[in-house]
Order: C-alpha cells, then structure tokens, then sequence
C-alpha cells in the first residue's frame, strides 16, 4: 500500500507506512539513494504511484533465489526472518523496546521482546561491555577491567585483590586494608580495575620482572608525538590496552601494528572502583 510519490521522503531517508498503526520507518540514506535512483528511471515512467504494490508470493520467490544464490537455506532468507532479524539487531543495539517495536509496527512490546534468546555468555559480554563503558565515562583513566573478585588475600597493612573478567583475564590489584574496608569488597562481588595509561609498561622480551599482570598480545596501532608515544595493544583474548610510552623508546622497541609485544602493570598501579 506504499505510495511512492507520497509515502518516500528522501530529503529525511524515511518512508512512511500508512494504515492502522502508522509510523516512520528510518532508511539508510545509501538505500534511499538506490530507491531513487530506481524510480527516477525511463522504466518506471507511467508506472509511479503502483511501483512497490508487488504481490507477495512473487517478492518471496526473488528472496529464495537470492537465498539459492548465496547457499542458505530459504527459511533463512524470507522477508519474515530478515524483518525479525533486523528487530533483534535493534534490540541487542541498545535501541529501547518501544522504539523497535513501533518500527516493525508491532502491537504488543512482549511480541518484540520475544525475539531476544541470549546465552550466559552472551549475557556475561553484554554485563561486561555495558560496565566498561560506565566506568570508562567516571575516570580519566584509559584503560578499565571489569570482573569478579576471585581472591582476597589479606595481610597486615594491604590487601592483594585478584579480579577474574568475563573473558578470562586475571588482573591482580595491591590496595590498603582501608581502602578494601571502605569498598565493603568481598569474593564473588562485581569490581572494575582502572589503570592509567602511563602506568602500562610495553615489552617486546622475555625478560623476568616484578609486574604481577603479564599480558600477551599484538600492537593494534602507534601515534608518535614529539616526546610521547600513544600504544594500543589487543590483548590475545581481544581486551584493547591503551599504553603512554616515550617516543624514544616506541621506536628502540620498533613498536608497528602487528608485532607481537607484551603489556605489564604492577599491581599497585591498579585502582579498585564498585
């Protein structure tokens, strides 16, 4: 029932679907560019206003072609499933459930949330990234690991605090017994460990240290200053580690994305936040 001269904004990338539950579907302006591209042709001369009344049965048969093409299965590949897929995109997005469900024009928010099946994992990553990004807003500091607290070890004046992340990580942090008394911090509970970049140590060598985390991973890209060096290094298991080194020694290290180095911080250098 889309008109193509009423219904087709082009100037705001939206298209609008009339009926009982109206709304305003936003396109990407590269679609939109394409849709009027298409329209505009001598083929569809005589044609406007009738050009998107298709028959349903004939646009499903085009998508199990392309489906055959692409060796997926048709189920795969029906205008129902890539409509529902692209509501669990919106979803798992961080778009709120009202706002998806008036974009697929849905009655009920419980329909919509019914697309959503997540794993423990799935659910663990999800936790995890949402409270990386909380704590990297609250601190100046670059670089933030949260986790579980798997250890406490107390002795008489500090206190060693072992955090386990959700993707395997173990970062060990060394705090006062104040500080962990005033944190109420306990094993089992969630905590973020933040180091400041300065803090991180870039190695290219085996050589024995006092640092008490040791991480392995690749050298994802390098910004030289004048006298300091920006580093960001990925981790083996895919945690992005920002390091302040000088510029002298980015270059004694030969530092270039790809090369394999190693990322150290004492475990003084790591602050516990709840």
């Amino acid at each position: 029932s889309i008109d193509d001269r009423t219904d087709l904004d082009f100037a705001r990338s939206v298209v609008s679907v009339r009926g009982q539950n109206f709304r305003e579907l936003q396109f990407p302006e590269a679609i939109m560019t394409e849709i009027r591209q298409v329209l505009e042709s001598p083929l569809m001369f005589g044609l406007r206003g009738e050009v998107l009344h298709l028959d349903q049965g004939y646009v499903r048969r085009i998508f199990y072609e392309r489906a055959k093409d692409v060796d997926l299965p048709k189920e795969l590949l029906s205008p129902r499933v890539i409509r529902h897929s692209r509501g669990i995109e919106l979803l798992r997005g961080d778009v709120p459930l009202k706002i998806v469900q008036q974009f697929l024009g849905q009655q009920s928010p419980t329909l919509t949330a019914s697309y959503l099946h997540f794993s423990r994992e799935d659910a663990r990553k999800i936790v995890h990234s949402h409270i990386r990004r909380e704590a990297m807003k609250k601190t100046s500091a670059r670089n933030a690991f949260t986790g579980t607290i798997n250890r406490i070890k107390r002795g008489d004046l500090l206190v060693e605090v072992e955090i386990l992340t959700s993707t395997g990580l173990q970062v060990v942090s060394i705090i006062t017994a104040e500080s962990a008394d005033n944190l109420e911090l306990r094993e089992g509970i969630n905590t973020t460990a933040t180091i400041k970049a300065p803090w991180v140590i870039i190695s290219t060598g085996d050589a024995p240290t006092s640092a008490r985390n040791h991480f392995s991973g690749k050298v994802q890209s390098v910004q030289l200053g004048e006298i300091e060096a920006e580093v960001l290094v990925t981790l083996d298991e895919g945690t992005t580690v920002c390091a302040v080194v000088t510029s002298q020694s980015a270059r004694v290290l030969k530092l270039e994305p790809g090369k394999p180095v190693s990322v150290l911080f004492k475990a003084f250098a790591v602050v516990l936040g709840m």
